[in-house]
């Protein structure tokens, strides 16, 4: 297996994984602040970078059922989220291809 590089992100806010700061999301790939995980707040975003992405699995949530996959840092591994492989309700459609980043497993990097 080759080497693995990580993408640094540049930006006016760069949110970071809260255990190695390995670069995640800017603030313009943020969709909304109004999403809440199993850690508390999150946040959806369009676009992450230096994920790995788990198996999809169907989970029940509050705004009905959907396919994810649980992301983590591709450095140390943590788990910060997941990602909205579908959503079965018309009205949940828009979360499909997007990220769920939970705001307790974040750090501002820049």
């Amino acid at each position: 297996m080759g080497m693995s590089y990580r993408r640094y992100l540049a930006g006016a806010r760069v949110y970071g994984c809260s255990s190695c700061h390995t670069h995640l999301a800017t603030i313009h790939s943020m969709v909304s602040r109004a999403f809440n995980g199993q850690h508390g707040r999150a946040y959806l975003f369009d676009d992450v970078v230096n994920v790995l992405e788990g198996e999809p699995n169907d989970r029940q949530m509050t705004t009905g059922n959907h396919t994810v996959r649980d992301i983590y840092c591709c450095k140390c591994h943590t788990i910060l989220g997941w990602k909205y492989d579908k959503a079965y309700e018309p009205s949940q459609k828009y979360k499909e291809g997007k990220f769920i980043l939970e705001r307790n497993l974040l750090v501002d990097v820049q």
